[in-house]
């Protein structure tokens, strides 16, 4: 019988569908239920719970009953953003009396604006996955470091063209944490023509950044996020904002410079300028870029990392 695998509630920024969808080309018996879908991936998810925003009473009644069903058919459940399908202080008593292996799959936001003694949970879980060496720094515990993966199939590189404005791409999920109005900014001081990409779903939001000649991820955070990946695979410059030290951890530990250029929100016009003046070197670092997600976020290798990861709990 294959690995049976649960991944819930929820899916941002598409993390939770694209690793299902790695697993069960392995083979893996692996479904992705939510508590309800995104707006931006409306059909990412195998079931769609349509959980009720308000009213406690009814919430917890869908979420017992989800997982009345899903534990019988799953061996591990793979939660994310510290979110589990029934409250914490009953899901892992249960999942430890039924011999269920579980893990936490913490992607950001979850961890980096909470006090550290409340995250304590996380070792009610028999593993820890972060998605960044940045994102450790948030933690009181150690994690596996698993970078998100994409299926670069999906993704073919768009070649540079030389002229006359440099288009800027800049898609934040949310305007305010990502520093939106300093990009606006900073591309006032520039000859270039922006485009910000908000709203929209992700097939339209992909279509306009391989318009663009340069990817602007964020000003204010400590690491990238998808769209760096999905920039960087579509072989376009990026720039955001990184934490130093774990860009040196993370080129250590991959063998490979993080070919992305660094900034923030009060650099942001000397950051981007030698990119608009110069072609060559856009060129360069899209290349750099699409070669850097094709060893650390590939899809494929990021579900053998996962699979030796189950392996072991």
């Amino acid at each position: 019988m294959p690995l049976r695998v649960t991944h819930c509630p929820v899916n941002l920024a598409g993390v939770g569908w694209t690793n299902v969808q790695a697993l069960r080309r392995r083979g893996i018996d692996a479904r992705l239920v939510v508590f309800n879908t995104q707006p931006f991936r409306p059909d990412q998810a195998d079931w769609n719970l349509n959980r009720p925003r308000s009213g406690l009473l009814r919430q917890q009644a869908i979420q017992w009953r989800a997982f009345a069903k899903l534990l019988p058919r799953t061996d591990i459940f793979h939660f994310y953003f510290g979110l589990t399908l029934v409250p914490k202080k009953l899901q892992f008593p249960i999942l430890k009396a039924s011999k269920r292996k579980s893990l936490f799959h913490f992607l950001g936001a979850d961890i980096r604006e909470r006090p550290k003694e409340q995250l304590m949970y996380g070792l009610k879980a028999d593993a820890r996955v972060v998605g960044s060496f940045a994102a450790l720094r948030f933690i009181p515990y150690d994690a596996e470091v698993l970078p998100p993966g994409i299926d670069l199939s999906s993704y073919d590189p768009v070649p540079p063209v030389e002229r006359e404005r440099v288009r800027i791409v800049h898609a934040p999920s949310n305007l305010d944490k990502k520093g939106t109005q300093y990009v606006i900014e900073a591309c006032k001081q520039l000859p270039v023509d922006l485009d910000v990409v908000h709203g929209v779903r992700n097939e339209e939001a992909l279509e306009r950044i391989k318009e663009a000649d340069i990817v602007v991820d964020q000003v204010l955070r400590d690491w990238h996020g998808i769209l760096s990946i999905e920039g960087m695979a579509l072989g376009k410059p990026v720039v955001t904002s990184l934490d130093e030290a774990a860009v040196r951890e993370t080129e250590e530990h991959f063998g490979l410079k993080v070919p992305i250029v660094r900034t923030t929100k009060d650099d942001i016009v000397d950051s981007l300028r030698p990119l608009v003046d110069s072609f060559g070197e856009r060129k360069r670092l899209g290349e750099a870029g699409r070669a850097y997600v094709e060893e650390v976020h590939d899809v494929e290798r990021m579900t053998d990392r996962l699979l030796d990861l189950y392996a072991r709990l």
